[in-house]
């Protein structure tokens, strides 16, 4: 049970509740805010259920929470007996309910949100069969049918996609862009192999401008491991440096400090320490738990309405005036001594207040230094991250300014000359642009000459052939020239390499020795990484076996407790079954009649004897009721006999009197006659 609570209140603290609970808060909830807490848990499974359950009926809020448990497919423990039981703990808040219900509920969170969910557009209709004589509505029902399917055959395409990780238009975008970019690399790859197949010995330069690539690449990746070795060791410089600095203040404080500086201040520590933890804290802390307290109440009580608010205020202001009016009276009846000792108490209590604000103006100026503090590391290492540099002060940030000063001056110079440059580029292109336009209106002049001439086409056919000439001449050339330039390229790449060699050298010597290093490092980290293991394993062994017996001593603990408290009230009970004894055996043994009349053996002797005398009574009642029996129920049935026939005369006398008279009837002497 233990476990279960510890888990339900760990859930409860986490996102999306955030309830700050304890174990012992947690236990200590009245039965209506753990409905509430149950019924917040069921909200943020179905967003419907989100209720104030201090406005719902106590029956309605049961029933909301079996229908959405059934939903879910909650089975309570036990069997189907205690459906009446779970019922009622639940409508009551009962923990040994609800305690599970909330341990199912967290544990599987999203499974049942998933199930909430599905549940809105899944749970069938009941229909009956009556209804679905009508064609409409069983048209409508099988509609209703078909689109449920489709729902669910839509639900499960949708999560095979979530689950597949794969979307077709991302997929469809880069085949498409890697389509693009292999044909672009193709054309690429014939152009410069149709181009390099008219140079001589082209196979051996491919295979040193392949070498110089691979060199390239080697370069870089030594480069990157030099950079961040660089880095390393920058960063253990640093380390290195603080640590020194460190060392170097702690001996500063201890060589200028005499024992009485450093006692001195070791008890101004104490005292400050004392103070804030003997008056301070225990006052913050005492004013807590009567916010808490008072917060607690305000929960625990029903929601007020605005006529409770006004009534409260009303309350709060009559016992301000009594208040004023108390401290009126006390103010006039002061007398001089008592004048004296309130000038004290004042001044005590303006000297309180001035060291709890010193002390809390010193307890803000360490929170701000130490956070001051830990800014400057996080602005320093992201500096560091940026650039890989430390953070400059004093004369370094002076010169890197006068640096600053004077590229900013050069960039200025450099930007008027770039202006410059851009106005004379407009005028060059103006004036272009004019012997453009001269030039079209010269050919076309030209043109119109040709035309007139007989010979048209002339000056554009001198042109062409004089521009493929001029196109030969710069081939010849470039071939050339791009022999000379690859001959001079290979003797470079040559040179290049072997400087690179060169200079690397010295670099991989250090690699080496750095290499010996880390493996040594590692081992070392392997080791103690080993003995952590062994050591942490022997640790969490020994946790092991004190917590069993922990929770060992624990249950025989409550077991001894119980069985206590259970003895208590057996001696409790007997001890007051042993009093009523003593005091009836007094009451029994006393000569007085008073006494006697008051013992409990004389009312139950007096009692019995009254029923005795009503059983007797009773019974002779009962003999005569046996004897009186056949007599009266023969009168009874005459009686019965009498009412049926005097109903019948009534009956044909009711008769007579509708029909039409046939005749006249006389009665003579005891006779009827009917005289027509």
């Amino acid at each position: 049970m233990s476990d279960q609570i510890k888990f339900i209140v760990d859930n409860l603290n986490k996102e999306p509740f955030r309830k700050n609970y304890n174990l012992i808060t947690f236990d200590s909830l009245e039965p209506m805010q753990l409905l509430q807490v149950l019924n917040d848990v069921l909200a943020e499974i179905d967003p419907k259920q989100v209720v104030d359950i201090r406005e719902e009926m106590p029956e309605q809020t049961a029933k909301r929470m079996l229908s959405l448990l059934g939903i879910l497919k909650y089975k309570p423990p036990g069997n189907a007996a205690d459906m009446s039981t779970f019922r009622q703990g639940l409508v009551i808040g009962s923990k040994p309910v609800i305690y599970p219900v909330l341990h199912w509920l967290l544990q599987r969170t999203n499974e049942l949100k998933k199930r909430a969910y599905l549940a809105r557009f899944l749970i069938k209709l009941e229909v009956p069969s009556e209804f679905l004589q009508d064609e409409t509505m069983a048209d409508t029902n099988k509609q209703y049918e078909d689109l449920m399917e489709a729902f669910k055959t839509m639900h499960k395409e949708c999560e095979q996609l979530k689950t597949s990780g794969f979307s077709t238009a991302e997929i469809r975008r880069d085949i498409s862009a890697m389509e693009e970019e292999k044909d672009q690399l193709i054309k690429r790859v014939e152009r410069l192999k149709k181009r390099v197949e008219t140079v001589q010995n082209h196979q051996r330069m491919l295979k040193i401008a392949r070498q110089l690539r691979v060199e390239k690449e080697r370069e870089e990746f030594l480069a990157q491991q030099k950079q961040e070795q660089k880095n390393q060791l920058f960063h253990a410089v640093q380390r290195l440096q603080r640590i020194q600095n460190q060392l170097k203040s702690m001996r500063h404080a201890a060589a200028d400090a005499t024992p009485e500086s450093l006692m001195k201040r070791l008890e101004e520590e104490i005292k400050f320490n004392s103070y804030m933890v003997t008056e301070k804290f225990p006052k913050e802390l005492e004013n807590k738990k009567k916010e808490l307290h008072f917060l607690q109440k305000v929960v625990s009580e029903p929601a007020m309405g605005h006529s409770d608010l006004l009534e409260l205020e009303s309350k709060i202001n009559e016992i301000n005036t009594q208040i004023n009016q108390l401290i009126e009276k006390k103010m006039m009846r002061n007398e001089p001594i008592e004048g004296k000792l309130s000038l004290y108490r004042q001044q005590a209590s303006i000297i309180s207040r001035k060291k709890e604000a010193k002390a809390e103006e010193l307890q803000e100026a360490k929170e701000k230094l130490a956070s001051l503090e830990r800014e400057v590391s996080v602005k320093t290492n992201q500096t560091r991250e940026f650039d890989g540099t430390e953070v400059l002060k004093g004369d370094e940030f002076k010169r890197y300014v006068s640096k600053l000063r004077s590229k900013s001056t050069v960039f200025k110079k450099k930007h008027q000359i770039i202006a410059e440059f851009k106005a004379e580029f407009g005028l060059l292109q103006r004036t272009e642009e004019l012997l453009k336009q001269r030039h079209e209106n010269i050919q076309h002049q030209l043109q119109t000459i040709e035309e007139k001439r007989g010979i048209s086409g002339y000056s554009y056919t001198q042109e062409e052939l004089e521009r493929v000439s001029a196109l030969k001449s710069e081939v010849d050339e470039m071939k050339g020239r791009t022999l000379d330039d690859m001959s001079e390229m290979v003797k470079k790449l040559n040179s290049l390499v072997s400087e690179k060699k060169s200079a690397l050298a010295p670099i991989i010597k250090e690699l080496r020795q750095l290499r010996q290093k880390c493996q040594e490092l590692t081992q070392e980290c392997d080791e103690k990484k080993s003995q952590y293991d062994s050591c942490a394993a022997g640790l969490e062994s020994n946790r092991s076996k004190l917590e069993q017996e922990v929770r060992g001593l624990r249950e025989e603990c409550l077991q001894e407790e119980s069985r206590y408290h259970y003895i208590n009230c057996m001696i409790k009970n007997l001890e007051v079954q042993l009093r009523r004894a003593t005091d009836e055996m007094k009451a029994y043994v006393s000569s007085d009649q008073q006494e006697k009349r008051k013992a409990i053996r004389e009312q139950y002797t007096k009692n019995i004897a009254e029923q005795e005398n009503l059983g007797k009574k009773l019974r002779e009642k009962q003999k005569a009721v046996r004897e009186s029996h056949g007599p009266n129920m023969k009168q009874a049935k005459m009686w019965h006999d009498f009412e049926q026939l005097m109903e019948c005369k009534k009956q044909c006398f009711l008769k007579q009197q509708t029909q039409t008279s046939i005749g006249q009837v006389i009665q003579e002497g005891g006779e009827d006659r009917l005289i027509l």
